[in-house]
C-alpha cells in the first residue's frame, strides 16, 4: 500500500483527510506562556489571543525524529511513502522529513519514500496531497502517485488579501514602509506564492479590500478560459460570513467546478492575521511546468 503523508498546513477537511487514508503530522504554535500543535489548538482562542495581547507567536515544524518515528512504523508495515509538505522556503518541515529518509534507508535500503517540496501552503498544498492520495486510492503505482503530485502542483494556484499588513510587517515579512503605505491610502495587497521559489510575494495592489478580490476574480476567470478550473477552495481566516459569501458568488460563476471554503490555521495565519481571504485554485490543464 501507499500511504500518503502530509502536515497540519495542508488545513485538509478532517473528513476527507480520513476518507482518503492521509497521514498528517503536525505543526506546533508558540507563545511565552503556552505551546499548541496546530491541530489541537482552538483557532478563535487562538486569534483571539493574539488580538487581545497584541503578540505575534511562533511556529515549529516536526523534528527528523518526529519523521523517523512515522516513516520507521509505515516502512515496516512494508507499506511506501508519498509525503508533500509545506514549502521548503517557508519552513523546515521539508528538510528534517528528507534528513528522516536517508536515516531510514540505512535501515530499510529498499524501501520507496517520495518527500515532495510543494513549494506552497494551506489548500493550495492541500490540492497537491489530494491528487496524490487519489491516485493511490485508485490502484496507480508508486511512480504514478508521485507523477499525479508533481502535475498537482504545476496546476495550482494561489491567491490572497490580509485584512492589513501589519503582522506581516510584526513578522518580519514586509518593510515598516510598504506596510505604513497600505493603511494610509487604504491599499489592500494582493499576495500570491511563487511557486518556482516556495515563496510568498507581492502580486499587485488594490483600492480597499473589495478592490483586492476584484482582482483575485479577474486571475481566477482569465485561468480558467485559458486552462479550465477543476477545483476551487476560499480560505479565510476569522471570516466565516465573507468567506461562504465568496463561495456562493464563485459556486454560481462556475457551475460545475466544486467549491468549498476553508479556515486557515495559526501556523500560516499568524504571518498574515484575521481578516485575511484567499482563493485557491486548480487548472485542469497545465499553465506552467516548475519541476
Amino acid at each position: 500500500m501507499i500511504r500518503v503523508i502530509s502536515d497540519t498546513t495542508s488545513y485538509l477537511d478532517p473528513v476527507l483527510r480520513d476518507e482518503l487514508n492521509i497521514q498528517i503530522v503536525p505543526l506546533s504554535v508558540h507563545f511565552p506562556d503556552e505551546s499548541f500543535q496546530e491541530d489541537r489548538v482552538d483557532y478563535d482562542y487562538f486569534y483571539g489571543k493574539i488580538i487581545r495581547e497584541n503578540i505575534i507567536p511562533t511556529s515549529s515544524q516536526p523534528s527528523a525524529g518526529d519523521f523517523l518515528t512515522i516513516f520507521r512504523e509505515i516502512i515496516a508495515a512494508g507499506d511506501d511513502i508519498v509525503a508533500v509538505f509545506i514549502s521548503s522556503a517557508m519552513s523546515g518541515t521539508y528538510s528534517n522529513a528528507c534528513g528522516s529518509k536517508v536515516e531510514l534507508l540505512k535501515e530499510y535500503p529498499y524501501a520507496k519514500i517520495e518527500i515532495i517540496d510543494s513549494r506552497t501552503n494551506c489548500m493550495a498544498l492541500g490540492a497537491i496531497v489530494l491528487a496524490a492520495a487519489r491516485a493511490a486510492g485508485n490502484g496507480a503505482s508508486f511512480e504514478e502517485v508521485v507523477e499525479a503530485a508533481y502535475q498537482a502542483r504545476d496546476r495550482v494556484h494561489f491567491y490572497f488579501t490580509p485584512k492589513t499588513l501589519e503582522f506581516l510587517r510584526k513578522g518580519g515579512r514586509i518593510g515598516t514602509a510598504s506596510a505604513l503605505l497600505g493603511s494610509a491610502l487604504n491599499i489592500s495587497t494582493i499576495l500570491t506564492v511563487d511557486m518556482s521559489k516556495g515563496m510568498t510575494h507581492l502580486h499587485a495592489k488594490a483600492r480597499g479590500s473589495a478592490g483586492a478580490l476584484e482582482k483575485i476574480y479577474q486571475i481566477l476567470a482569465a485561468d480558467s478560459q485559458s486552462y479550465g478550473l477543476s477545483a476551487i477552495y476560499v480560505h479565510h481566516i476569522s471570516a466565516k460570513e465573507k468567506g461562504d459569501e465568496i463561495r456562493a458568488a464563485l459556486a454560481a460563476a462556475y457551475p460545475g467546478v466544486p467549491v468549498s471554503v476553508c479556515d486557515i490555521g495559526p501556523v500560516i495565519g499568524l504571518h498574515v492575521g484575521p481578516g485575511t481571504l484567499g482563493v485557491v485554485y486548480s487548472t485542469v490543464r497545465t499553465k506552467r511546468e516548475i519541476r
